[in-house]
């Protein structure tokens, strides 16, 4: 006896065989048994996810000898004659080969006739979408006045382009992927009928290549038997599917958690030898990313994750936000790496990208006594730890009468708790405090600079409600020489950060480590401070 392959081996004869499109079924069943019957039913959907396979149990259940259900009996001649494809009453097309008008008035000539043998008429249409306007035009006018005896089950993958007026006249079924874990469930019952000896690992891998295919699963499956000689193996299905053991892509994560680019480096050169598919390994780099952010926003989640106890110490070593970076740019990469003439090239550039692009932590690497934290904008309290002329003037914000204390050097820091923004705060900026005294606080400002009378007013109320109503602001024009406004002052430290975070990009071991290996340069004009000298 000639050998069947699994896909046709295994194809589900009952409802109740199907695997996952509980939400089709539930649909289909209560028809059945209600006899509550359409005349066209349109199921789309992604390649090997049942759509055929649905429409021909469907057409058994409308011809069961035992009457009309959802379980048909599969022992009747006309449920045998349907799973072996030659139920005269079946009618299957492919649409592909029958594009023409002709071939579709030829087929929908005999509609008007009853069935030869079953209760109705069944016209199974596949990939319908490929159909020409003259022929959706001579399938609607049956459609729109269908005899009793005629079902029609049109199946497609792209039901885009099938015109309304058919989609109107048809109840449509989407069924979706299958899931990984449905495909691997049903992998691993059929080879435990099969008694083929098998891994968790290998039935993964398959489940996972087949991309919500149930039949590609199989097909893969098939291949895997075959390359294996009778047995399932992880590294040899690895090496068949042109990926590598997910141990590796777990060793891959754990060095960029780690942010070691000579170790990614030595890493790579041994994947280079295997040959592998590297769009694979980055859609597994995708999925444990996926599952590492999970885990940093709800540790509870995926707990039955076979990779868990790993992925969690991983987890530990990066940051929220380092695994989002690590994941869009390696989601990007995988759009772009088809575009690489040298995969193996282009894989390494993605992979020393994220180190590259990681968020850099300068008090990691700076004496934190060397970064002034600037105070917080809005804040209810001035505190200033490196002035001591403001620590004596607290007091004199919080109490008018005392207010003479305030000296220039706090002008800066007045500035960061008035309720100020646009125009007003840059006002502030530019202006240097002179001195604060009966009731009018004196301000003086660069000739030439912007100032009207409505931003004048904004920032004297918003002085009034720091030091009290009856504060009246003076501001006299005249040259500033040897004082340093505020704005002057911030440009100043935002140098001082630049410079500082300049250093210590040029002494990062791992930045040092890519220059060498690709005799790159660094661009000083890339390189933005963080914000706040953090």
């Amino acid at each position: 006896m000639s050998y069947q392959v699994l896909a046709r081996k295994w194809r589900p004869r009952t409802f109740d065989e199907l695997v996952g499109q509980r939400h089709v079924l539930q649909a289909l069943t209560n028809a059945l048994d209600s006899e509550r019957l359409h005349h066209a039913y349109l199921f789309t959907g992604t390649r090997g996810v049942g759509k055929t396979t649905v429409a021909r149990i469907f057409a058994k259940s409308l011809n069961c000898e035992q009457g009309v259900s959802s379980k048909p009996c599969g022992q009747c001649s006309s449920c045998t004659e349907i799973d072996e494809g030659r139920f005269v009453d079946l009618i299957e097309v492919d649409a592909a080969s029958r594009t023409g008008v002709d071939d579709t008035r030829e087929l929908l000539d005999n509609v008007q006739y009853a069935p030869t043998r079953g209760r109705y008429k069944v016209y199974l249409i596949d990939e319908v979408h490929m159909f020409s306007k003259s022929s959706f035009n001579a399938l609607l006018k049956t459609l729109e006045e269908p005899p009793a005896h005629i079902k029609f089950l049109l199946a497609t993958t792209d039901p885009k382009k099938i015109p309304p007026t058919i989609l109107s006249r048809c109840l449509q079924f989407n069924l979706k992927r299958i899931t990984v874990e449905h495909i691997e469930q049903q992998l691993r019952k059929i080879l435990e009928q099969e008694k083929i000896e098998t891994d968790d690992r290998s039935l993964e891998m398959i489940a996972t290549a087949a991309d919500g295919s149930l039949r590609d699963a199989l097909s893969l499956l098939d291949q895997a038997i075959a390359f294996g000689g009778g047995v399932l193996r992880a590294d040899e299905v690895a090496g068949m599917l042109g990926t590598i053991d997910k141990d590796q892509v777990l060793g891959l994560l754990q060095i960029l958690a780690e942010k070691n680019a000579a170790t990614m480096l030595e890493k790579l050169n041994e994947l280079k030898e295997l040959g592998p598919d590297y769009s694979i390994i980055l859609s597994e780099l995708l999925a444990l990313l996926q599952a590492i952010s999970v885990h940093q926003l709800v540790p509870e989640a995926r707990k039955e994750h076979r990779d868990r106890e790993r992925l969690e110490k991983i987890a530990a070593k990066m940051t929220p936000e380092e695994s989002q970076l690590f994941y869009q740019i390696a989601l990007t990469g995988l759009r772009d790496l088809s575009f690489h003439p040298d995969p193996g090239s282009g894989f390494e550039m993605i992979l020393l990208r994220m180190l590259a692009f990681r968020k850099l932590h300068v008090e990691e690497v700076i004496d934190p006594a060397l970064v002034k934290k600037k105070p917080s904008k809005r804040s209810d309290k001035i505190g200033l730890s490196d002035q001591e002329p403001f620590e004596q003037s607290k007091a004199a914000v919080a109490n008018v009468s005392q207010s003479t204390s305030l000296r220039p050097g706090d002008w800066h820091d007045v500035i960061e708790q008035l309720n100020l923004d646009g125009l007003p705060y840059q006002l502030a900026l530019g202006c240097v405090f002179e001195k604060y005294e009966d009731g009018e606080f004196h301000l003086s400002l660069s000739p030439g600079s912007m100032r009207t009378a409505r931003i004048e007013e904004q920032l004297q109320q918003a002085l009034r409600d720091r030091f009290g109503s009856d504060l009246r602001l003076v501001i006299s024009e005249k040259v500033l020489e040897g004082t340093e406004t505020p704005r002057a002052r911030q440009s100043r430290e935002e140098q001082q950060r630049l410079d500082e975070a300049r250093q210590v990009i040029e002494s990062d071991p791992d930045v040092q480590a890519l220059c060498d290996a690709f005799d790159a340069t660094i661009i000083q004009d890339s390189i933005r401070p963080l914000k706040g000298g953090k």
